[in-house]
C-alpha cells in the first residue's frame, strides 16, 4: 500500500513539474541551467522515477516562480514539529528595536523568511508578528509629529504607543510559549496569506534602506589617489551628470580592496515607456566580449589545449578556408585561399589586435577578409582577429564559445545572466540602446555566438566578473601577468578613425599598449587595464588597478555616454590617466565639474 501512495505522490509531482515547466516555456535544459537540479533529475522527476528531495523541490519552485505546494501537492513529510524556542524568537526579537532602529521588524522578518515553510504556525505567528510591529512604527511615527505639533494630546499619543506596544509583545510571548497561540490588536495586514515570499523581499528592501537613512549611513569609498568620496555624494553626481548630459540608463560600479564598494544603477532600461534599469537587466556587451574571452583563452592554455605563439593552422587538420561555413558569415574563411600572411597569426596576436585583420570584414573594400602587413607587428583593433581564434578553438575542442564560456567562466563566477548569445529568458528584462533623440535602438537577438561582440550580461555578473578579475580568480597569478603584460606599444592618435594611422607621441608617458584583450597604461598605481564597449545605443568602459587593487565599471544604454566618462573617472576613481582623446569621447561641458 505504500508503494502504491508513494507511485501516486510522485505521479503528481511528475505531472505538476512538467505543465508548470512547459506553462513558463523552459525546456529541461534550461531549467536545469537556472537551478543547481540536473537534467537527469529532473528527466527522473517527470518520469515519476523519483520522490524528490524537499530542497529539489524549493529550487525547482524558486525558478519556475511558484509555491512549493503548487508542485508538491501532497502533504509535507518534512515539516518540523512545532519548537517553542522558534516561537520565542519570533515573538520577544521585536523587542531589540528599543536598542536597533526598526531591529522590531528586522530581526522577526529575517526569522520568518526562513523557518516560515518549516511550519504552518510558524509562518501564521511570524506575519502577524510583522504586521504588528510595521503598525507599530508607522504609529510611533504619527504620534512624533503630533508631540511637535498638537499641544496636550500629542505627547498623551506619544508616550502611550511605545509601552502598549511593548506590553502586547510580552503578552504574546507567554501565550505563544505556553498555547501557540497570539492575538496583535491594531495590526495593519501589510503581509496576507498569500504573499509570502515577495513582499517580505520588497519588505527587506525597503527596512534596509530605511535604516541605512535613519543612521545617516554613507558607505566611504577610497580612491587612488587616497582620497575618499561618500557613496551618496557618488549617487548625487552621477545622476546630475547623466540628468545634465542625458544619458537614459547607466550601471556604475566601484571596487576598491579586490571587492565591490559601491554598485547602482541609473535611469531607464528604456526611456519611452519609462521603464527603470537594474542590477538584473540585461545588457548588451559589446566588446567587452574580448575582455572575458581573453581569460577563457589563457584558461585554455593552462589546460594545455594551444599554446599562445603556435601558428593557430597549425592545429587544424586542414586549411582554414578548406572547412565548409557553418555559420552566416564569421566562419567563412574562403577568402583566406589567396592571402600568404594568415597563416603566421598566433592566438597571441589575435587577443593582442596584432593579426592584420580589420576589424570587421565589412569594412574592407570587397568585403572580404585579408591581412594588412606582417602578423605581430603592428596594433590594428580586429573583432575578427578574436573570432578567429575562436573559431580554431571551436574546431579543436569541438565546443562551442557559448558551452566553453559557461563551463569555464559564467558558471565558476555565478554570472547567471550572462552568455555569449541571446537567452529567450532575458526577454523579461533586457535594456534597449538610445540614441540622441531618446529614440531607441531595435533590439538585436538574432546574433551567432562571436568572442569579440556578442556578449549579453547585467550589470551585477559584469561586476563579478571585475571583481574576480582583481581577485585572480579562475587562472592562475602567472596567467594575469600574461594578460596585463604589453604585447604590442600603442602610437596612434586615435583608435578608431582616419588618425588611427597617424602616429604621435602624446600617449607615451603612459605607455599605452595592449596586453591579451585589455588595453593597458602605466601609472604611478601600477598597470591600468582597460576595456570598452561600443553598439548601437550601448557605450561601455571599464578599467582595473591590480596593484592598487581598484576599478571602475560604466555601462550605458545610451548615444551620450561617452559624455561623461572622463567626469565620472575623475570623481570615482581620480583616474586621470586614462587617454579620453584617444577613445575618441567627446566630453559632456559641465561647467560645475570644471
Amino acid at each position: 500500500m505504500k508503494q502504491i501512495q508513494k507511485k501516486m505522490d510522485n505521479q503528481s509531482i511528475s505531472e505538476n513539474l512538467k505543465y508548470l515547466r512547459k506553462l513558463k516555456g523552459y525546456s529541461q535544459e534550461e531549467l536545469s541551467e537556472l537551478t543547481t537540479v540536473t537534467v537527469r533529475t529532473i528527466q527522473r522527476i517527470e518520469k515519476g522515477e523519483v520522490s524528490p528531495h524537499l530542497k529539489t523541490v524549493k529550487l525547482l519552485a524558486s525558478a519556475l516562480e511558484v509555491e512549493v505546494d503548487d508542485l508538491l501537492t501532497i502533504e509535507n513529510p518534512k515539516e518540523e514539529n512545532i519548537k517553542t524556542k522558534w516561537l520565542l524568537l519570533l515573538h520577544g526579537t521585536p523587542i531589540l528595536g528599543l536598542l536597533l532602529p526598526l531591529g522590531n521588524i528586522l530581526f522577526p522578518l529575517f526569522l520568518w523568511i526562513h523557518k516560515r515553510e518549516d511550519n504552518p504556525l510558524y509562518n501564521e505567528h511570524g506575519r502577524k508578528v510583522i504586521n504588528f510591529q510595521i503598525t507599530m512604527s508607522i504609529l510611533f511615527l504619527i504620534s512624533f509629529v503630533t508631540l511637535i505639533t498638537i499641544e496636550g494630546f500629542g505627547f498623551f499619543f506619544f508616550i502611550l504607543v511605545v509601552p502598549f506596544a511593548v506590553i502586547v509583545t510580552i503578552i504574546n510571548i507567554v501565550s505563544a510559549i505556553n498555547s501557540h497561540k497570539c492575538f496583535y490588536p491594531l495590526s495593519i495586514p501589510f503581509i496576507k496569506k498569500k504573499e509570502f515570499i515577495h513582499v517580505a523581499k520588497k519588505l527587506s528592501i525597503c527596512i534596509v534602506f530605511l535604516c541605512s537613512s535613519f543612521m545617516g549611513f554613507s558607505q566611504e569609498i577610497e580612491r587612488l589617489d587616497g582620497t575618499k568620496i561618500s557613496s551618496d555624494s557618488l549617487t548625487e553626481k552621477i545622476s546630475y551628470l547623466m540628468k545634465e548630459a542625458n544619458v537614459h540608463g547607466m550601471a556604475f560600479t566601484l571596487l576598491d580592496n579586490n571587492k565591490i564598494a559601491y554598485q547602482r544603477t541609473f535611469g531607464y532600461k528604456n526611456k519611452p515607456e519609462n521603464k527603470l534599469l537594474n542590477d538584473s537587466t540585461n545588457i548588451y556587451g559589446a566588446s567587452l566580449s574580448k575582455a572575458v574571452f581573453s581569460v577563457l583563452v589563457m584558461k585554455l592554455v593552462e589546460n594545455g589545449v594551444l599554446d599562445l605563439d603556435t601558428p593557430l593552422e597549425s592545429y587544424l587538420p586542414k586549411k582554414i578556408y578548406e572547412y565548409e561555413p557553418k555559420t552566416r558569415w564569421h566562419d567563412d574563411y574562403s577568402a583566406l585561399k589567396e592571402d600568404s600572411l594568415y597563416h603566421k597569426i598566433t592566438a597571441r596576436m589575435c587577443s593582442a589586435h596584432t593579426t592584420g585583420f580589420a576589424n570587421w570584414r565589412w569594412g574592407e573594400p570587397d568585403y572580404k577578409l585579408q591581412v594588412h602587413g606582417t602578423p605581430g607587428s603592428k596594433y590594428m583593433y580586429s573583432g575578427e582577429g578574436f573570432v578567429y581564434l575562436q573559431v580554431v578553438l571551436e574546431k579543436m575542442t569541438g565546443k562551442g564559445l557559448e558551452e566553453l564560456a559557461q563551463q569555464y567562466i559564467f558558471k565558476p563566477l555565478g554570472m547567471k545572466n550572462s552568455s555569449y548569445e541571446w537567452k529567450e529568458r532575458f526577454a523579461t528584462n533586457f535594456a534597449y540602446g538610445h540614441n540622441r533623440n531618446d529614440e531607441i535602438y531595435k533590439k538585436d537577438i538574432d546574433n551567432e555566438p562571436r568572442a569579440g561582440s556578442t556578449l549579453e550580461t547585467t550589470a551585477e555578473d559584469y561586476s563579478k566578473f571585475l571583481e574576480a578579475v582583481l581577485q585572480k580568480k579562475l587562472i592562475s597569478e602567472a596567467s594575469w601577468e600574461e594578460i596585463f603584460s604589453p604585447q604590442i606599444r600603442i602610437h596612434s592618435k586615435k583608435q578608431f578613425g582616419p588618425q588611427s594611422n597617424e602616429t604621435t607621441t602624446k600617449y607615451d608617458a603612459i605607455e599605452l599598449s595592449y596586453g591579451l584583450g585589455w588595453g593597458l597604461i602605466k601609472t604611478p598605481y601600477g598597470v591600468g587595464a582597460f576595456k570598452e564597449g561600443h553598439g548601437n545605443g550601448f557605450q561601455h568602459y571599464s578599467i582595473v588597478f591590480p596593484k592598487a587593487k581598484k576599478g571602475i565599471m560604466m555601462m550605458t544604454n545610451s548615444d551620450n555616454g561617452e559624455s561623461i566618462y572622463e567626469i565620472l573617472l575623475k570623481v570615482g576613481l581620480r583616474d586621470i590617466y586614462t587617454p579620453a582623446d584617444w577613445e575618441l569621447w567627446i566630453p559632456f561641458d559641465s561647467k560645475e565639474f570644471k
